[in-house]
């Protein structure tokens, strides 16, 4: 499975947006999940942990949390729909690698989180 061609696909995305895109979701979910539970979906995604690591400076955020993370993915391009493409895509694939136990743990852990996946 290539997430990020998928994700691409799924979003109307370069491939270079998506990895992006992707990139800070992962390093956001690494920050503000269960970390046994992230660490669990980046084992499971090949090339997962490479992408969070590469968009993990992220920080300087003006807003907390999710929307934090929004206002950086819009920062970086990517319209609402894109944004929402996204997180449903890489929760969609996390759910088929991980499981729906994991994917859930993540989701509850993170306030606001659900009503994007």
């Amino acid at each position: 499975m290539d997430i990020v061609n998928r994700i691409a696909g799924a979003a109307g995305l370069d491939e270079s947006t998506a990895q992006k895109a992707i990139g800070m979701m992962l390093a956001f979910l690494r920050r503000e999940g269960p970390a046994d539970a992230v660490g669990e979906l980046l084992a499971k995604v090949p090339g997962s942990a490479a992408l969070a690591d590469a968009h993990a400076g992220g920080g300087g955020f003006s807003l907390p949390g999710i929307m934090g993370l929004g206002s950086q993915l819009m920062g970086a391009g990517l319209s609402m729909p894109q944004i929402q493409a996204v997180s449903k895509e890489l929760f969609a694939a996390g759910r088929e690698v991980a499981g729906e136990e994991t994917m859930g743990r993540i989701v509850q852990a993170i306030p606001g989180l659900g009503q994007f996946v």
